[in-house]
C-alpha cells in the first residue's frame, strides 16, 4: 500500500502495478522429483522389478506425491544394472 493506492509488487523483476480491482492470485504447488546420487543410491530400498530398458530385475524404489494431495503418490524405479529411470502412477 504506497499513498492509499494498492500496489502490486514483482519479486522476479520488481516491477510495480497498481491495482485497480480485485486482484487473485493462484499457484500450484508441484514438488519436483529428487535426483539422487550414487551414495544415496546405496542406501535406498531395491525391490524385484523388471526394467524396461535392459531387462534387470532388481530396481530401487523411492515415492514421491508428484501430484495433487487427494491422488496416490508415484513410484519410481532405477534399474541396479543400467541406471535407467521410470516412474509407475498407482
Amino acid at each position: 500500500d504506497k499513498g492509499g493506492k494498492k500496489i502490486f509488487f514483482c519479486k522476479n523483476c520488481g516491477a510495480e502495478y497498481e491495482i485497480k480491482e480485485e486482484l487473485k492470485i493462484r499457484s500450484k504447488i508441484e514438488e519436483r522429483p529428487k535426483i539422487l546420487e550414487k551414495s544415496e543410491e546405496e542406501t535406498q530400498q531395491k525391490v524385484k522389478a523388471t526394467c524396461p530398458k535392459c531387462g534387470n530385475k532388481e530396481a530401487y524404489f523411492w515415492v514421491i506425491q508428484t501430484r495433487a494431495a487427494d491422488e496416490p503418490p508415484t513410484r519410481f524405479y532405477r534399474c541396479t544394472k543400467c541406471g535407467h529411470t521410470w516412474r509407475e502412477y498407482t
